[in-house]
């Protein structure tokens, strides 16, 4: 029966195209597993809904995923993460492990305990939860836990304005204030923004550790498969498929440049 369990696919789900960080995260460090991937296109951003909201959306979506036989759900997103985690997990039950991007980053600050001035930036919602300064302060109540939203990031990397003056500016104006000029580590709070690391990177002068979800993510998943005994050990590996609640030649585009090679995306409505 495990080797059954084991065969089955990830599931990994987000607002819209920023998720597709942490799939590629996945495919690369477990090439030997199935993905399928599903983005609600048609109620992005969930940054600016409502927690009844995100929760509705995410049930229908880890429905979805229960019904393709996924063996563990990643929610890759941060304000599903905070939204909808504790509702899935009751939801999934013994069908499917609920991952959140979340709580594999809180992991690693807490595990680490190296930054004692930490920074984070996310979406106007993900930092209104609050949820990264209370859960990191619990395990390291000394840490000094820095939030600043940064809601123009998004709309600037789906723009594809990266490493040039435009993204330079906006990059300045938000990592350029005075609480963070402090900081030792700053944790990326949205799945878009692994695609911008390397000019935060940059911004710092490699003087503050910038710490990735998607790389996060996929290492704690990669773990826990490992312990549970659920690496899929079947030769052939089916082919990964990807899913969107409302299709755009434009997303289309922005998903080859998100995942680093070009994808077949299938439309899949959530209410019809």
């Amino acid at each position: 029966m495990k080797n059954s369990i084991a065969s089955g696919p990830i599931g990994v789900f987000d607002s819209g195209i920023g998720g597709l960080t942490v799939a590629h995260a996945i495919k690369e460090l477990l090439p030997d597993e199935q993905l399928i991937y599903f983005g609600d296109t048609a109620h992005l951003p969930y940054g600016d809904k409502s927690t009844a909201a995100i929760q509705a959306y995410s049930i229908k979506i880890t429905d979805l995923l229960i019904q393709k036989g996924c063996k563990v759900i990643v929610i890759a997103c941060n304000s599903a993460s905070a939204a909808a985690y504790e509702l899935l997990q009751e939801y999934a039950a013994t069908r499917a492990k609920i991952i959140n991007v979340v709580d594999t980053m809180i992991d690693l600050v807490s595990e680490n305990r190296q930054g004692r001035s930490i920074g984070v930036i996310g979406t106007r919602r993900t930092i209104a939860t609050n949820i990264y300064h209370e859960e990191i302060k619990k395990s390291i109540p000394e840490a000094e836990v820095v939030q600043l939203a940064t809601p123009l990031l998004v709309p600037m990397i789906e723009e594809g304005f990266i490493n040039n003056k435009i993204s330079h500016d906006v990059l300045s104006k938000y990592l350029g204030i005075e609480q963070f000029e402090t900081i030792d580590q700053l944790i990326l709070g949205c799945t878009h923004y692994p695609l911008i690391k390397n000019e935060i990177e940059q911004y710092f002068h490699g003087r503050v550790e910038v710490l990735d979800s998607s790389i996060t993510t996929a290492r704690h998943l990669a773990t826990y498969l490992y312990e549970a005994g659920l690496m899929n050990n079947m030769k052939d590996v089916q082919p990964d498929e990807f899913y969107v609640s409302d299709l755009t030649e434009q997303f289309a585009r922005s998903a080859k440049f998100f995942f680093g090679e070009p994808v077949i995306l299938k439309q899949h409505r959530l209410w019809e």
